[in-house]
């Protein structure tokens, strides 16, 4: 998807959260208040994956599809933060700040909701790139704060925040609805020790991507930021 693409899309989003955000202007919410409860949402949505592991029903995918639900809730709370500031001229530098650490929390949280997950159900191989997931995840973020800490802007790159909680929370919900349609389907290939794609790779192979995409976005930043130092 082309930057402009994206950006125009992520302006069509913001345009239509317009009368949430008169609402929230209306109850006295602070920017920092919804913050907290976008976290709140994500700790939940980490809860449904644990409680599904500790089930030990493989297969059941209520649990991925409702972490998918709630943790696209939790973006969505992501995204008003930062509007509800600019609306309201609440924009400071310690919101900025804990905008930013609450996010990395998040993140940090959701990947081992995720890791917990596939590793009870044994897809070990997959638990070990949602952990590479998770640090590429946070070495995109910690790579432009470092950069602007030393005067440079730095903000290029794909799988950024949005991105990558957009990728999570509609694979999860894909892999969902495709499995109450078609049930417990597997390619399997006699040559291999595990199916060559089953249902919940709707789920695992945007991790797999995560895992190759964020790690690569935080080198082309470093390398961009070595050009202009330079």
């Amino acid at each position: 998807m082309k930057k402009n693409t994206w950006e125009l899309l992520k302006k069509s989003a913001y345009g239509a959260l317009n009368p949430i955000i008169k609402l929230l202007i209306k109850t006295g919410i602070t920017p920092n208040g919804i913050t907290i409860i976008g976290f709140i949402i994500t700790i939940a949505s980490t809860v449904i994956l644990i409680v599904g592991a500790e089930i030990r029903v493989r297969g059941d995918v209520r649990y991925i599809s409702w972490f998918g639900i709630v943790l696209l809730l939790a973006g969505i709370f992501d995204m008003l933060d930062g509007q509800l500031a600019r609306k309201t001229n609440n924009m400071t530098k310690f919101g900025a700040l804990f905008d930013s650490v609450i996010d990395r929390y998040s993140e940090m949280i959701m990947f081992f909701g995720i890791a917990y997950y596939l590793v009870s159900y044994h897809y070990f191989l997959s638990g070990v790139f949602a952990f590479i997931a998770m640090i590429g995840s946070i070495m995109v973020s910690y790579v432009r704060a470092r950069a602007e800490g030393l005067g440079e802007e730095c903000k290029i790159g794909i799988m950024q925040r949005p991105e990558r909680v957009l990728t999570i929370g509609v694979s999860a919900i894909l892999y969902g609805v495709i499995s109450y349609y078609t049930g417990d389907f597997k390619i399997v290939v006699d040559w291999l020790p595990f199916p060559l794609f089953e249902n919940i790779s709707i789920f695992t192979i945007p991790i797999f991507i995560l895992a190759v995409l964020t790690n690569y976005t935080a080198f082309q930043r470093l390398n961009h930021c070595r050009k202009k130092m330079q």
